[in-house]
C-alpha cells in the first residue's frame, strides 16, 4: 500500500511515542470501564496535563508550551481515534474552546483560568447549542441582562461536551435582544455559581465514555470579569473560531478512516470463506481498493487545511469542504466496514462496531452536513 502522505517532522512524532505512550497506560485500560460510566476519570485530565498533552499552544507565561502548530493538535487526535478513546475530551478542550480564551481573555482573564486549563486542573466545555437552536446561533435564547457590574445569565444549553466534569463553561448569550448576531456575547460561567445547575448525563448511541451534559442556567448572576472579549462581539468570535474546530473534526475524521481501512485489510486477509481469504473476493478487493483511494485523498486534503491553518489561510468555505466531505467519508467506510466484517461486525467487543457508533454524531456536531453545503454554497455566491 502507498505510504501515506506526512506534514509530520521528526519532533512531532517523538510527541506521537509520548502520546502513544500515555494513552496505552492511562486510558485503554480504563476505556471499557468509563464508558459504563458515562464520563471518564477526573484524574486522567490531571495526568494529561503532566504529560503535556493539554493547550500546547498556550503561552509559556501561563503553563503552556507555546507552540503554535496545529500538526500537534492532529497528532493527539490520531492516536485516541486509533485506540477508540472516544471519552477523552481533550480535543475539544485544546481545538475548540481554550483558543477562545488565549485570542479574546485579558491578562487577568488569562492569568487566572489558563494554568488550570493547562495543568488539567480546570476542565472546560463551551455552551453553543440549546434545546430549540442547534446550526442556528442566531436563534439562541440564553439571555444576560446587564446590571452594571453583573449580567444575570437565564437559559438551558444541551448537548454539551465535558458538560458533567466542565469547571468553566463559555455559554453563549443573547446580552441585546434588538441587536441580532451584534447582540450575542460571551459569558464565562465557573463551577459553584449559583443558579448554574447540570441536568442528566445524556445516553448517546456512541461515545459513551464523554460526558455530555443538559447545562441549565437560573438567575446565575455573572460578573461582568467573566464577559470574554467585548460584548455584542460573540457571534463574529464564534465564526473565527469555527474553521479551527471543523478542521479538528476533519482530523478526527480521516484518522477514524484510516484506522477503519487498518481493521478491514487485516480482516480480509485472515477471515476465510468457501475455503480462501476473503480479500480473494473481487467485490472486497474492489471495496478495499476505493477505501485506500478515498483514504489517501482524504489525508492529502487534511494535510493541505493543516497547512494552511497553520499559516492563517483556512478560510471558512475550505473548513466547511473538509468538516462534510472526511466526515461523511468516515461514516461511508464505517458502514461499509460492518458489513465486510459480517456478523461480527456487529458485536461490541470488535473495534469496527465501536467505530461505527462513534462515528455517526461526526457529521451532526460542529454544524451539519447541511449547513457545511449552505455555507459553502454562500461562499460560491449562490
Amino acid at each position: 500500500m502507498p505510504e501515506r502522505p506526512s506534514i509530520y517532522e521528526t519532533e512531532h512524532e517523538d510527541f506521537r511515542r509520548t502520546v502513544r505512550a500515555f494513552l496505552e497506560k492511562e486510558v485503554v485500560p480504563h476505556h471499557e470501564e468509563w464508558e459504563k460510566a458515562g464520563q471518564v476519570d477526573r484524574d486522567v485530565w490531571r495526568k494529561a496535563g503532566e504529560a503535556g498533552l493539554l493547550c500546547f499552544d498556550v503561552e509559556e507565561e501561563y503553563g503552556g508550551a507555546g507552540v503554535q502548530d496545529f500538526r500537534y493538535n492532529c497528532v493527539l487526535t490520531e492516536e485516541i481515534t486509533k485506540v477508540g478513546a472516544s471519552g477523552v475530551g481533550f480535543p475539544v478542550h485544546n481545538d475548540v474552546i481554550v483558543p477562545y480564551i488565549s485570542s479574546l481573555a485579558t491578562p487577568e482573564q488569562k492569568q487566572r483560568w489558563l494554568p488550570g486549563l493547562v495543568s488539567g486542573e480546570l476542565i472546560s466545555a463551551i455552551a453553543m447549542t440549546e434545546p430549540g437552536a442547534g446550526s442556528d446561533l442566531q436563534g439562541i435564547r440564553t439571555s444576560a441582562v446587564d446590571k452594571g457590574d453583573h449580567y444575570v445569565l437565564n437559559g438551558s444549553k444541551t448537548f454539551i461536551s465535558n458538560g458533567i466534569l466542565s469547571d468553566l463553561v463559555i455559554v453563549v448569550a443573547r446580552t441585546d435582544p434588538d441587536a441580532g448576531h451584534q447582540g450575542i456575547s460571551l459569558l464565562v460561567v465557573e463551577r459553584g455559581m449559583e443558579g448554574f445547575e447540570r441536568g442528566r448525563n445524556l445516553d448517546k448511541i456512541g461515545m459513551k465514555a464523554q460526558d455530555t451534559a443538559e447545562l441549565f442556567f437560573d438567575n446565575v448572576l455573572v460578573p461582568k470579569e467573566n464577559l470574554l472579549g467585548a460584548e455584542g462581539s460573540g457571534f463574529i468570535s464564534l465564526m473565527e473560531n469555527l474553521p479551527q474546530e471543523r478542521v479538528s473534526i476533519a482530523a478526527i475524521a480521516v484518522a477514524a478512516v484510516e484506522h477503519v481501512l487498518d481493521l478491514c485489510l487485516a480482516y480480509a486477509k485472515e477471515r476465510e470463506a468457501f475455503g480462501r481469504p476473503i480479500s480473494k473476493f473481487q467485490h472486497n478487493r474492489f471495496m478495499l481498493a476505493e477505501m485506500a483511494t478515498e483514504a489517501h485523498i482524504a489525508r492529502v486534503f487534511l494535510n493541505d487545511c493543516v497547512l494552511k491553518l497553520n499559516a492563517g489561510e483556512v478560510d471558512t468555505a475550505l473548513a466547511s469542504m473538509a468538516k462534510y466531505w472526511t466526515t461523511e467519508l468516515q461514516t461511508k467506510w464505517v458502514d461499509r466496514g460492518v458489513q465486510l466484517f459480517g456478523g461480527y461486525g456487529y458485536m461490541t467487543e470488535y473495534p469496527i462496531a465501536k467505530a461505527f457508533a462513534d462515528s455517526r454524531i461526526q457529521t451532526i456536531y460542529g454544524g451539519t452536513t447541511e449547513i457545511q453545503k449552505e455555507i459553502i454554497g454562500r461562499m460560491l455566491g449562490l
